[in-house]
């Protein structure tokens, strides 16, 4: 895996901050010589929907999601799982949450990022300039 592509909601502060966050980190090393890249497109999008155009784009708003070079597709706790194995700090943490013994951990931190976002205010709490929808 060479490189990823992370679908995060433009529109919501939290995802955007995850995002800025991702982006800072050292990258891993992808095995074959090089790093692990990451690409940030907003979910939802036009470039989004031209890139992935089988996603269920709506999906895409709720819940992260990542797209691999290989075509393999990563939501929810398992997206947030391979964004921390792309970055070089943060790789064994990703292994450790991805075991079995670990995954209900994996979850719960996820399901917890979810509803913070939802008690800060919605989907959209830190002023969407009225371009947003909220999922009902």
């Amino acid at each position: 895996m060479r490189e990823l592509t992370v679908l995060y909601d433009a529109h919501c502060g939290m995802c955007r901050r995850f995002k800025d966050w991702l982006a800072a980190q050292h990258p891993a090393p992808d095995g074959y010589g090089g790093v692990v890249r990451l690409r940030f497109v907003a979910a939802g999008s036009t470039d989004a929907r031209a890139l992935y155009p089988a996603l269920d784009h709506d999906a895409t708003l709720r819940d992260v999601t990542v797209v691999a070079d290989d075509g393999s597709v990563y939501v929810g706790d398992r997206a947030w799982i391979v964004c921390l194995w792309a970055t070089g700090e943060h790789r064994h943490t990703a292994v450790r949450l991805a075991s079995p013994a670990m995954r209900p951990v994996a979850r719960a931190i996820v399901q917890a990022a979810a509803g913070l976002r939802r008690l800060s205010g919605g989907d959209y709490a830190d002023g969407c300039d009225g371009q947003c929808d909220r999922e009902g």
